[in-house]
């Protein structure tokens, strides 16, 4: 498979949003390669299809009701969210295989920095010592998937009390930073996403830029 990147930088969730839907239909048509979507986000909580209200404890950040599974996510500064716009058609995996393969790369990426990870049985994500390390959600139309995950680098865990993170406590959850005890590099754990990625998917990066003009 050949496979677009796109780092986003800093970005607003909702202009992501609305890229990752332009995408989507774009794949469909055959416009564009299957992409991954790099990007960090200012603050903001996201409810999936499973989402309430009952969940978002604080009203500080503003909320989206979206089309991935799961409950409630936060998304803020020093976490690393990735979205990959796959044809699951052409590609010839299903989601089951989608989500296994997302948390593998993620599982070496968090190796690459010392940091054994696993997965937890019926609870999308990795997971280190009872702590989630990153969340998995996913959402597909058209055999095309969206929506992705959320990988806590350098993340200010406080901010997690404002939801309850796919219903649980928000004290589950853990960053890179906390296990390690110092700061980690947005840069370098993009490179080894991105190294990850290819291994896993058997990916080919493919070089022509993307064009964001709509």
């Amino acid at each position: 498979m050949r496979i677009s990147l796109l780092d986003l930088g800093l970005r607003d969730y909702g202009e992501v949003l609305k890229i990752q839907h332009k995408f989507v239909e774009e794949r469909r048509a055959s416009k564009i390669l299957d992409t991954l979507i790099l990007v960090e986000h200012p603050d903001v909580i996201t409810l999936g299809r499973r989402g309430t209200m009952e969940n978002v404890v604080s009203k500080d950040f503003p909320v989206y009701f979206i089309e991935r599974g799961g409950d409630a996510t936060y998304h803020g500064p020093g976490q690393l969210v990735g979205y990959p716009i796959i044809s699951l058609e052409q590609t010839r995996i299903d989601v089951v295989t989608l989500v296994r393969n997302i948390e593998e790369v993620l599982i070496k990426t968090a190796s690459d920095f010392g940091i054994t990870a696993g997965r937890v049985e019926k609870k999308p994500g990795i997971w280190v010592d009872g702590k989630k390390l990153a969340s998995i959600g996913i959402a597909v139309q058209h055999w095309i998937s969206f929506h992705g995950f959320a990988l806590n680098l350098n993340t200010d865990l406080k901010k997690f009390y404002a939801i309850k993170p796919c219903g649980m406590e928000p004290s589950t959850m853990t960053s890179m930073q906390k296990i390690l005890g110092k700061k980690v590099s947005f840069d370098n754990v993009k490179k080894n996403i991105i190294k990850n990625f290819k291994d896993v998917f058997d990916a080919e990066i493919a070089e022509e830029p993307i064009a964001l003009a709509f």
